[in-house]
């Protein structure tokens, strides 16, 4: 029915077009046709010739002035169907595309790796959230996070603090850190040497590289406050 209803209106406008092409004089043509009236009046002795000429042109000149009106309805009209067609059909297309590229730029994205790894968490598959927090990392290579939750992973659930400590080692030693990070990466591996491995002497030798690597900062004063107090433990 839609289809039928456009077909008719192109229809229409596309006669209105056709036919307004066809009547509509300039002013040369008028000219012209007045002076061929005026001759065939003039050769036929008619005594009215001038009367009947100026009647003549003005009928014609009235005819074009009615026949500009009806161009400029017809642009309208034209203006207006096209408006409609835009609306209607162009419009909910581009909208349509759009959408459809936010999406596709969505799922080349993916899947924020980090969001996965807690989701496998929750579900209890800790390899899988291992695995995707290792991929957060790859991502985010400053982000220590991801390396601070797999040690997390492989110390509570999988209770193995030797797999966390190689975890942290090879992640400070992977790269250089800014000193935040690196001394926080720093303080949690002794930590698990001092209280999953009872290795105290670990945990001190890595509380002195803290303090050698960062000197009269407040982490070397709080690696030289936590071996006091490992000490007196």
């Amino acid at each position: 029915m839609k289809l039928i209803l456009h077909i008719v209106c192109i229809a229409v406008i596309g006669f209105g077009w056709f036919n307004y092409s066809q009547k509509h004089l300039s002013d040369e043509q008028i000219e012209d046709k007045v002076a061929a009236y005026e001759q065939d009046l003039t050769d036929e002795k008619d005594p009215d010739t001038e009367d009947k000429v100026l009647e003549f042109q003005q009928k014609l000149k009235g005819d074009s002035n009615e026949l500009i009106f009806g161009g400029v309805l017809l642009s309208l009209l034209t203006a207006g169907y096209v408006g409609v067609l835009f609306v209607l059909h162009v419009l909910p297309m581009l909208a349509h595309r759009a959408t459809q590229s936010v999406y596709d730029s969505t799922e080349e994205v993916g899947i924020d790796p980090m969001s996965e790894a807690r989701s496998k968490i929750a579900q209890g598959d800790y390899d899988a959230a291992i695995k995707a927090f290792y991929e957060g990392a790859r991502q985010n290579p400053m982000d220590r996070l991801p390396y601070v939750e797999i040690a997390k992973i492989q110390l509570t659930h999988k209770h193995d603090p030797d797999a966390a400590i190689s975890t942290l080692t090879q992640a400070i030693e992977g790269q250089e850190w800014e000193e935040n990070d690196a001394a926080f990466l720093m303080f949690r591996l002794a930590e698990i040497y001092h209280d999953n491995k009872k290795d105290s002497e670990a945990a001190a030798a890595v509380m002195q590289q803290v303090i050698d690597q960062f000197p009269a900062t407040r982490h070397s004063a709080n690696a030289a406050h936590k071996m006091q107090e490992w000490s007196h433990s």
